[in-house]
């Protein structure tokens, strides 16, 4: 098993394109065509990760949060970054980030948080745009199956719960063959008709080079006719944050102590009880102080996530309850996904959890 094998399988289930621009996901360090020893998932990746990685032999590592966040101009071990960078580097471990494009998945970090709070009628809460492209073509209509699964096979016509969702229609195509041309059909100088269809569809549009090969080598036509659509259709599941629903209502008091159940919690920062029961519940795992409106839009009665500063608990508007639970606290489940994401697809190959505890604040109680 090469790391590249385990890393193609990642980027089906969280892709690379879906990171926000600020973000440094993907592979960080080591060389992907290396055989795996075994993988070691973790939250972060600090020198004793490497260190627990070399003592069970696994050569991959992959975490939720990159350790190269910024440009590295020096390595010389002056911080916890370029102390782990320097570990890997020197014991040929090969670290991998999957970050914000993991976050941004209906079925990643968030979904794991909400599974812990039994969480039903789940939505993004904030989808993201121009994540969705339209392709046209046009083809004899005795190709149109090849194509349309060829496309359908690349990737294409995939919506929400559905696939190989395409649309066509007949027509009649016109060309003349110049010179040089060797034409599928018709003759070199003369105009020639053709009954085509025109075939429709949508895919993820960091999918747009797989699409057009698949188009172009499935299509008989020398030259092959197609348009490429950026749409604004939000994907409704790629996106921030997620909102879903308690099977019932709950008293906020008896909330909050699932909360800290659910999440081995110390103390929770909140906002003022509002005295109302709560069933809807909006989440976002680190910090996401940045969806407060939008769960307020959502009509959240909890919004729960992490690194709420002191003036942003003001915009819960004592209209819901805004719940920090820290930012490890709220990701520590990430482990769990990584490692389950993993050992359903390589069910016989080594995949281990941190066994260290990587969060750098504490409480004095």
């Amino acid at each position: 098993m090469k790391i590249s094998n385990i890393i193609a399988h990642l980027e089906t289930i969280a892709p690379p394109a879906y990171q926000e621009n600020y973000d440094n996901a993907g592979l960080l360090t080591g060389m992907p065509e290396q055989e795996c020893t075994g993988v070691l998932t973790a939250l972060d990746c600090t020198e004793e990760i490497i260190q627990e990685a070399i003592s069970m032999k696994c050569n991959l590592v992959v975490v939720h949060h990159p350790i190269i966040f910024g440009g590295l101009k020096k390595i010389i071990g002056k911080n916890y970054v370029e102390k782990a960078v320097i570990a890997a580097i020197k014991n040929d471990i090969t670290i991998y980030a999957i970050h914000t494009n993991l976050d941004n998945v209906l079925h990643g970090v968030n979904s794991r948080i909400a599974d812990k709070l039994g969480l039903i009628n789940r939505k993004i809460l904030l989808p993201k745009e121009a994540t969705i492209k339209k392709l046209c073509t046009f083809v004899p209509i005795a190709d149109l199956e090849k194509v349309r699964t060829a496309i359908f096979n690349a990737g294409g016509g995939n919506i929400g719960d559905y696939s190989e969702a395409g649309f066509s229609v007949e027509g009649h195509g016109s060309f003349k063959a110049g010179l040089q041309a060797s034409p599928f059909v018709g003759k070199i100088g003369e105009r020639h008709y053709e009954n085509e269809a025109r075939f429709e569809t949508i895919f993820p549009a960091y999918l747009q080079k797989q699409i057009v090969a698949a188009l172009i080598g499935a299509h008989p036509y020398e030259e092959v006719a197609y348009d490429i659509v950026e749409l604004a259709n939000s994907n409704n599941r790629i996106g921030s944050g997620l909102i879903g629903e308690l099977h019932g209502p709950i008293d906020e008091k008896a909330f909050l102590h699932k909360i800290k159940h659910s999440f081995l919690l110390a103390v929770i920062k909140h906002t003022r009880l509002l005295g109302k029961q709560a069933r809807r519940i909006a989440i976002c795992g680190g910090a996401g102080s940045f969806l407060i409106p939008k769960a307020l839009a959502a009509g959240a009665d909890f919004y729960i996530t992490s690194d709420i500063r002191y003036h942003e608990f003001f915009e819960a508007q004592d209209r819901m309850v805004v719940a920090d639970i820290g930012h490890y606290e709220s990701e520590q489940y990430t482990i769990d996904l990584l490692y389950d994401i993993l050992v359903e697809k390589f069910p016989n190959f080594a995949v281990l959890k941190t066994g260290l505890i990587t969060n750098p604040v504490h409480y004095f109680l």
